[in-house]
C-alpha cells in the first residue's frame, strides 16, 4: 500500500486550485524538457495533491506545443498515483449541452504533430490502450461531479484534433455522424497514452463549452461564447476536484484494473539490446520494471 497523490492537469480556464494546505509551486526537471509550468503541490482533506496548468499560467502553450511527455514525467516524479485531466471541449450530442461535464472513456486520436510515446528504438514497448481511462478513477470523478450539482454524462468518445483551428463543418459532421464521437478537444492525446505508459491511473473530465460547428441552431464556434461558458465551468471543475480526496483517500491500493501495472509485459527489447541513454530517461516512468 502506498500514499495517494491526486494530480490534476487543468485545461483552458483552470489555472490553479485554491484551498490547498502547504501550497507550493515546485519546479520539476525532466529528461524530456520542462513541463508546461511549475507544479502546485499541497494537501486537501489530508490527501496529497498536485496541480499542473496544461497551457501554463497565462495560457502560453498551444495544444500542439504542450510538452506532454515532460508533464506526465514530472507528475510521476513527484509521486502522482492518479491523474485527472480537466479540459474544455465541443459537443457532438444535443443532450451534452454547454455547461455539462462528460466523463470520457474512449478516444479517437487525430493529432499528428506530437511525440506520443516515451519509448522508441533502443527500448520498444507496447501498452494496451483498449480502455484508455481508469474506471475506478472515472467513477470517483462522476460521484464528485454529481455531489457538486454538475450535470454529468458517464461515458463518451473524445475526438482529439490537432488544432489550433476549430473544425470545418464537413469535419464536424464526419466526426459526429460517421465516426460516432461525442465530444471534441485538442489536448487529451497523447496525454492519455503517456499516462498509461507511465503506469498512472487516468480519468478525463470534458467540460462542454459549445456544439462545435455541426449544430444547425448554433453554427460556427463562437470564441466569446466559449469564454463565457468557461468561466462557469471553471468553478464547477474546482468544486469537483475538491470532492476527490474524500473519495480516493490517503492510502493507495493497487488499481483493480491494472493501470499501475501496464508495463508488466509491454517491453519488447531484450535487456542486452536496450539503449542505456534511453533507459536513463525512463527512470521515472518505467523504473519499476526496468530496475
Amino acid at each position: 500500500m502506498s500514499e495517494t497523490m491526486i494530480a490534476v492537469i487543468g485545461g483552458s480556464g483552470i489555472y490553479e486550485i485554491d484551498g490547498l494546505e502547504e501550497a507550493t509551486w515546485t519546479t520539476v526537471h525532466t529528461p524530456w524538457g520542462a513541463p508546461s509550468d511549475q507544479i502546485l503541490t499541497g494537501r486537501y482533506g489530508g490527501v496529497k495533491m498536485a496541480f499542473l496548468p496544461r497551457h501554463g499560467r497565462g495560457h502560453v502553450h498551444s495544444p500542439t506545443d504542450v510538452p506532454y511527455r515532460a508533464n506526465i514525467d514530472a507528475l510521476k516524479r513527484l509521486g502522482a498515483t492518479d491523474v485527472i485531466s480537466v479540459s474544455a471541449c465541443g459537443s457532438f450530442r444535443e443532450e451534452m449541452a454547454p455547461g455539462d461535464f462528460v466523463i470520457v472513456d474512449q478516444f479517437i486520436d487525430r493529432t499528428f504533430a506530437r511525440e506520443k510515446s516515451f519509448f522508441s528504438s533502443g527500448c520498444v514497448a507496447h501498452v494496451s490502450l483498449a480502455h484508455p481511462t481508469c474506471p475506478r478513477l472515472s467513477e470517483a470523478c462522476e460521484t464528485a461531479a454529481k455531489a457538486a450539482g454538475i450535470k454529468t454524462h458517464r461515458g463518451g468518445t473524445y475526438l482529439a484534433m490537432e488544432g489550433p483551428q476549430f473544425s470545418t463543418l464537413a469535419e464536424s459532421k464526419l466526426y459526429r455522424e460517421v465516426w460516432g464521437a461525442d465530444v471534441i478537444g485538442m489536448t487529451n492525446m497523447p496525454e492519455a497514452k503517456l499516462a498509461r505508459e507511465a503506469e498512472l491511473c487516468y480519468a478525463s473530465i470534458a467540460m462542454v463549452t459549445d456544439y462545435d460547428s455541426w449544430h444547425p441552431d448554433h453554427g460556427e464556434v463562437d470564441v466569446s461564447a466559449i469564454i463565457a461558458t468557461l468561466t462557469g465551468n471553471s468553478e464547477k471543475g474546482r468544486a469537483l476536484v475538491k470532492g476527490l480526496p474524500a473519495l480516493l483517500g490517503p492510502e493507495r491500493v493497487p488499481c483493480p484494473h491494472g493501470c499501475d501495472r501496464a508495463l508488466d509485459y509491454a517491453i519488447m527489447t531484450a535487456p542486452a539490446k536496450r539503449d542505456p541513454a534511453l533507459l536513463a530517461k525512463l527512470d521515472a516512468v518505467a523504473g519499476r520494471v526496468l530496475g
